[in-house]
């Protein structure tokens, strides 16, 4: 597979350097002036490429060489479709990896991209160090081409000036912009990185703002202009899944429940599957389907609401007494236990696991996982190895969760114990986010016990 889309990454020095400040803003630059603009996000993160998909009006897709094949990451790339230019934020900074080598940094994307590089330094409190900063970035891998420098959080124009000259006469790359420091914050956070674009009150304002920002301080035709010197980069063939017979998938999805990768929800589509939504916050039950499937999202920002909702914890826990098959991730996994408690007050959920989860403060599990399945489940078989990602600020504190775990970790937190994967009949539930690239044998399982539990229904109506 031959992709030849002109493309940039986006990278930084570290984590809250500006890269999602210039990404979004460049992303709604870009299809302003009438650009076709895939985004894409490094790494597993779903904030960060919703606020993309936002920006250019297309899907936020996410590349990622540690879930992904080297065939799963050309498929990813080559979904840019027709596009006219790929913005590809970078996660945390330009070398971090898994280990010392940088192991699926940042850095080791943008040469498997074969795409130039523009590195967002934060200057504050600083001048000729950046030009330290951004010449060890140059040397460190010569196959990372470093193509330019976004300054950010500028104080003055004599700062500035100073950075470029200092910049200029190490040898490195052009300042292709110098973004000053900003009244108020666009993109406000909190405890899982940025508000999500679909909680924004203010969406489309943040986004103008951010591309007016971007407009003023960066050269954006310097950027687009770098873009269309990435080479056309090959991807190994993959071979295309086989579909099968219609199955109906509920899928809850709003801003309790808006961590879904496209790809998941294409490939459960290109497999024979017709979605069905419900909006749990606006009192939705559960629609008629052959099987659920559960995002991730922020089930403990909207617990009063969904307590609430008496009504679909009701359809749900009758319907998985009736064979319902579900696949619940993080929020989802929230959602089924009996209850949430935040900030010392319990929330009843849809009660159909016998857990009792708590929000914390902080992280209970950040980072990439890796997962044998141990144990028989209707999902993946024993000896299968996962891998995937968590981001969780809870954790399980009561119930009998252990006790149906079917996952060993290597790496990562899951429920505990270095366990995860909590399967009744044909509920699972875990901390564990999967790519449906990455791990094509999910989609087939939620088809296969659709199917099942479709011709279990069909069978019974009849008789």
């Amino acid at each position: 597979m031959l992709v030849s889309t002109p493309r940039l990454v986006i990278a930084g020095l570290a984590g809250d350097s500006g890269k999602t400040l210039l990404a979004i803003g460049l992303a709604r630059a870009l299809r302003a002036r009438g650009l076709g603009v895939a985004p894409f996000k490094k790494g597993p993160d779903y904030i960060d490429a919703g606020w993309l998909g936002a920006a250019a009006g297309r899907p936020g897709r996410n590349l990622d060489t540690y879930l992904m094949s080297p065939e799963a990451l050309g498929e990813a790339f080559a979904r840019a479709g027709a596009a006219e230019v790929a913005v590809v934020e970078g996660n945390r900074g330009l070398y971090d990896g898994l280990d010392a080598a940088g192991s699926h940094s940042t850095a080791e994307l943008a040469k498997r991209l074969a795409a130039p590089v523009v590195l967002v330094v934060d200057v504050t409190k600083t001048t000729r160090t950046v030009a330290a900063l951004v010449r060890g970035c140059a040397v460190l891998d010569p196959e990372v081409r470093l193509a330019g420098v976004v300054l950010n959080r500028v104080a003055t124009a004599r700062q500035e000036q100073v950075i470029r000259d200092a910049i200029a006469s190490t040898g490195g790359p052009p300042v292709l912009g110098a973004i000053p420091r900003l009244e108020g914050d666009p993109l406000p956070g909190r405890h899982l990185g940025l508000v999500t674009a679909i909680e924004h009150p203010d969406r489309e304002q943040a986004l103008a703002r951010a591309a007016e920002v971007v407009e003023r301080h960066v050269e954006v035709g310097a950027l687009l202009d770098l873009a269309g010197t990435a080479l056309a980069v090959s991807f190994p063939d993959r071979e295309a899944a086989e579909g099968g017979s219609q199955v109906k998938v509920a899928v809850l999805r709003d801003e309790a429940f808006s961590f879904y990768y496209p790809e998941n929800l294409e490939a459960l589509e290109s497999g024979g599957a017709e979605l069905a939504f419900a909006t749990p916050l606006l009192g939705d039950g559960l629609p008629e389907a052959d099987a659920l499937y559960m995002g991730g999202g922020f089930p403990e920002v909207h617990a009063e609401k969904l307590t609430q909702n008496r009504g679909l914890g009701r359809d749900l826990r009758e319907a998985v007494s009736a064979g319902l098959p579900v696949y619940a991730e993080c929020g989802g996994l929230m959602y089924l236990a009996r209850e949430l408690v935040v900030e010392d007050r319990a929330y009843p959920m849809a009660g159909v696991l016998d857990l009792v989860i708590e929000h914390t403060s902080r992280p209970a599990g950040h980072g990439y996982v890796c997962a044998e399945v141990e144990r028989p489940n209707p999902y993946f078989d024993p000896g299968m190895v996962l891998r995937g990602h968590e981001f969780h600020y809870s954790r399980v504190v009561a119930g009998e969760a252990r006790a149906h775990t079917t996952l060993r970790l290597s790496r990562g937190a899951g429920t505990g114990e270095r366990r995860d994967g909590i399967s009744v009949g044909r509920v699972w539930a875990s901390y564990l986010h999967l790519h449906a690239l990455g791990t094509p044998a999910w989609a087939s399982a939620v088809l296969r016990q659709a199917r099942v539990h479709r011709e279990e229904r069909l069978g019974t109506a009849a008789s």
